[in-house]
């Protein structure tokens, strides 16, 4: 039996490291979903708990074998506070920022955000740090690509354990008990005790939650359901603590005022017979359509949870009539699949309280305001169809935002109608005599640019980072320092590896661009989300298996190979992608994708195998990795495509450092 210089079987190490990074990222995506469900506006901010996670991880890596084992010792004590603060402290945090909008309708509670946010990003990274710190020491005592290789599968199997359980629509007890589990086997028997008594105090917590009246668990959101009072309304339902939908009967609905009828009530030519309805939810909208005599209604809904609700609790069970068909899905997907022309488009209240994982700004409604949304849209209308949209706007801007961009690609302003706080119903037929308007938009002021597929941010005024991410980003950014310092570790050692911190910062934003780019092109579902993760770890791990076989690799040739497949990606435009039969996309998209992805790694394994000190150098390509996730924001500014030539730019520096490091790419 093989055994490493420690004594330990090469077996067991093997084995142990899997766990480790099993764990590592269950933990790491059961903090964003869990925190973001229950501390209002992280699920705004997901990859905060992700660059707090970087964070930890990095720091774990980085400290040397022989110190930092008080981190492994008493890992599980900061989750279990973790869970207990924010079970005991409930936060929705203050939001008054007028660059970006937050559709929140709920008083501030718990502790002052100043005091709650900076902890939550701190156990977090003192979480992660244990975990890593666990991770690193198992690392150290495999060869390096030997030990890449193991990680990578363990990062595999986390990711889909956790995207299992998502599909279960498991509640949070259940992502509990599976992490403490995984934690008491890693502390060994020595630490029984000490890992006992912490993690059984994190499952009872989570227990309360689960065993809360109401309480149940959809792939994107914790959705609580509560019986309404009053008999205008007859179910109440809130998403990650957000009062989100309601059902209501069909009498109600179809009062005078109800803005659930303008878009009928507007378009009286238009026969109403095929009816395509984004964001059907809980049914309210179907219900109506089927009052205004539909014979096929598409009721397209992301979350499953919220149709299943529907279906089993709308007092007019219109999920339950024959005429409907109902589509889990995501709406931008369903539009560039479907052939049908229907007679009226709805986009129904689409405000999805969450972001795409792994995309700092991404909501999963932002492609469907998009202006290449509203002209699909358009192109899928019968003559004398109408599109109509509605929602609670908060503000004028965003009004004038979307009528403006109806404006532009009907080529006549849309109806209007305005409700209380801020409602309001935008109309457009296929032409003005298609639609009969009380009011015709007029701008308020200035209009905004309408926001497009490069840039798909329908929530922000202007192309700028506002002064709420700015002032997160510096915190973690002083965090990150002192941090680094109070680790003990030497900043001066890890210089060496500058090459691989550039190189993370560059595929953390390779990745993320690819995320974004999947989500336009397939949906933004959490499935085609677990799937692209899924799908960047295996070309990672295929990088690693070719160059554990190869002698020697021509760094000059693969980094030719990666400069030229940004340059495709570069010069492919998205709706090339887009205008493709779904096969021929699915066959582009990854081309695009993984390419470059598996050029980039076979170049990190490279560097990693010959590293001197492979452990410090992949702690060093962690904290490269959130410094990636914060210069995302930079597509706030420039869009998403130009985020490629900041890829681009740091692999050619991270190429320019190995040859200061002493690492000439031409002789290897």
């Amino acid at each position: 039996m093989k055994r490493t210089e420690s004594g330990q079987s090469v077996g067991s190490v093997r084995w142990r490291l899997v766990l480790a990074s099993t764990t590592m990222l269950f933990v790491e995506l059961a903090l964003i979903r869990w925190a973001g469900a229950n501390v209002v506006h992280l699920s705004y901010f997901s990859n905060f708990i992700l660059l707090g996670s970087f964070l930890g991880i990095g720091i774990g890596f980085l400290i040397p074998a022989a110190r930092g084992q008080w981190l492994k010792r008493w890992t599980p004590v900061p989750l279990a506070l973790l869970v207990v603060l924010v079970r005991e402290y409930p936060v929705q945090v203050r939001q008054s920022s007028s660059e970006v909008l937050y559709f929140t309708a709920v008083r501030t509670t718990g502790l002052p955000e100043w005091v709650t946010l900076p902890a939550i990003f701190l156990l977090t990274a003192v979480i992660m740090a244990g975990i890593g710190k666990i991770t690193a020491d198992l690392f150290r005592l495999l060869p390096s690509l030997d030990a890449y290789r193991y990680d990578l599968l363990g990062s595999i199997t986390g990711s889909l354990s956790f995207a299992v359980l998502s599909w279960l629509r498991a509640p949070s007890v259940v992502w509990g008990l599976l992490a403490a589990a995984a934690l008491l086997v890693l502390g060994g028997r020595r630490n029984t005790l000490r890992y006992g008594i912490p993690v059984a105090a994190m499952i009872a917590a989570l227990f309360l939650e689960t065993t809360t009246s109401g309480i149940s668990w959809s792939p994107y959101y914790k959705i609580e359901l509560k019986p309404s009072p009053t008999t205008t309304r007859t179910w109440y339902i809130s998403a990650n603590g957000v009062p989100h939908q309601s059902t209501a009967p069909r009498a109600v609905l179809m009062r005078k005022d109800s803005p659930y009828r303008q878009a009928y009530d507007q378009t009286p030519r238009n026969p109403h017979k095929r009816v395509l309805i984004i964001g059907a939810g809980n049914g309210n909208d179907v219900a109506v359509a089927l009052a205004y005599g539909a014979e096929r209604v598409d009721a397209v809904e992301i979350d499953p949870r919220l149709q299943e609700i529907g279906s089993q609790l709308h007092p007019a069970r219109p999920y339950d009539d024959p005429r409907v068909h109902a589509h889990i899905d995501d709406g931008r997907a369903f539009l560039e699949r479907t052939k049908t022309k229907y007679d009226l488009i709805v986009l129904a209240l689409p405000d999805s309280l969450t972001l795409v994982a792994g995309a700092s700004n991404l909501r999963l409604e932002s492609y469907l305001f998009t202006r290449q949304a509203f002209e699909a849209a358009r192109d899928h209308l019968a003559p004398n169809g109408a599109f109509a949209m509605y929602n609670y706007y908060r503000e004028s801007w965003l009004v004038d935002r979307f009528a403006g961009s109806l404006d532009d690609v009907y080529g006549h302003a849309p109806c209007m109608t305005t409700f209380k706080r801020n409602a309001a119903v935008l109309v457009a037929g296929m032409t003005p005599s298609d639609q009969s308007c009380a009011k015709t938009w007029r701008p308020s002021g200035a209009v905004p640019a309408a926001a497009s597929d490069d840039h798909p941010f329908p929530y922000l005024l202007h192309r700028s980072i506002p002064t709420l991410y700015l002032g997160a980003l510096g915190a973690i950014l002083l965090v990150t320092l002192l941090s680094v310092r109070l680790a003990g570790v030497r900043i001066r050692g890890t210089l060496r590896y500058t090459d691989m911190f550039l190189l993370g910062a560059a595929f953390m934003l390779l990745e993320t661009k690819n995320v974004i780019g999947f989500a336009l092109y397939f949906g933004t579902t959490w499935l085609v989300n677990a799937l692209v993760f899924f799908g960047v770890l295996v070309a990672v791990l295929a990088a690693v298996e070719v160059r554990r076989r190869l002698p020697r690799v021509n760094q000059r040739l693969l980094q030719a190979l990666l400069f030229g497949s940004l340059a495709v990606v570069w010069l492919v435009p998205a709706g090339a992608v887009l205008s493709l039969p779904f096969a021929a996309r699915l066959a582009a998209a990854i081309a695009l994708a993984f390419t470059p992805i598996f050029c980039a790694n076979l170049i990190f394994s490279d560097r990693l195998a010959l590293a001197p000190d492979p452990t410090s150098a992949f702690g060093a390509n962690l904290l490269g990795a959130m410094t990636g996730g914060a210069i995302e924001y930079l597509a706030l500014v420039t869009g998403y495509q130009a985020l490629l030539l900041v890829v681009a730019a740091l692999y050619l520096g991270a190429f320019v450092a190995m040859r200061f490091a002493g690492r000439d790419p031409a002789v290897t």
